[in-house]
């Protein structure tokens, strides 16, 4: 991954989307906010407990780097419903999701995360981009599976010319599930890198695979959320704490 800045505000961008000129994307680090204490400092998230003020100032500061006309937030609820985007769609019109598709220009679709995967989908045939929000229980849910066949059914998507890729989050080492007999279906043992260790990483890329996607359209950021207090929150690591966001638009 790239790393940028504009002023105070850092983020990173995929090498797969980083050279495609009508798409713009980043998957924001923590810095350059106003937000203090747990949240400090570019805090994206909504309902974590941050000012309300606060979150809608870092959210402006993002919308700008984006040089968006606004930004999509979803109420994301570990689910596996994915919403259709339209021009004039407002955050307030949507009920509670995790991932939306569009071929609008100018709408940054944000998901926000602290150790769940945001996935970034762009369809270049089509000109059709997607933002997913991918706890464990979305794997569960297969949340990349829905996701793609909204694609297809919105856009005649092909899975085998999408570009995905998937943001720092929960990386093996950290990613501990004691109860994952009862948590995880027994297809997703074979993940277990260790005693009740899981790397999501392997398994989401085996879940694009299985929708079709090209292995060489798949980029994995495989950078740990849980391991890096200074760019990015991490709910297992601190619990009260903030949202990082990617952030995906057309132009």
């Amino acid at each position: 991954m790239h790393r940028k800045k504009q002023g105070e505000i850092e983020w990173l961008e995929f090498e797969l989307l980083s050279k495609i000129p009508n798409v713009r994307h980043a998957v924001f680090l923590r810095k350059g906010g106003v937000s203090h204490g747990p949240f400090t400092s570019l805090n994206l998230g909504e309902g974590t407990g941050d000012d309300p003020a606060h979150i809608r100032s870092n959210q402006e500061a993002a919308r700008k780097v984006l040089g968006v006309d606004r930004l999509i937030s979803l109420v994301q609820e570990h689910g596996a419903r994915i919403e259709t985007i339209t021009k004039q769609a407002q955050s307030s019109d949507l009920p509670p999701c995790d991932g939306v598709i569009t071929q609008a220009t100018k709408i940054g679709l944000m998901t926000k995360h602290a150790d769940c995967q945001a996935a970034l989908f762009y369809d270049p045939v089509h000109h059709a981009i997607a933002s997913v929000h991918a706890g464990w229980r979305g794997n569960v849910k297969n949340i990349y599976a829905a996701a793609v066949e909204k694609m297809k059914l919105e856009f005649k998507t092909n899975p085998k010319d999408l570009l995905v890729c998937i943001s720092p989050s929960l990386g093996p080492e950290h990613a501990e599930f004691v109860n994952y007999e009862n948590e995880f279906p027994e297809s997703f043992w074979k993940f277990q890198i260790k005693p009740g260790y899981f790397d999501l990483w392997a398994l989401a890329e085996m879940q694009l695979k299985e929708c079709g996607v090209l292995v060489e359209h798949i980029e994995i950021a495989k950078i740990c959320t849980y391991a890096h207090p200074d760019d990015f929150y991490s709910y297992r690591r601190d619990k009260v704490t903030g949202r990082n966001a990617a952030v995906i638009t057309l132009l």
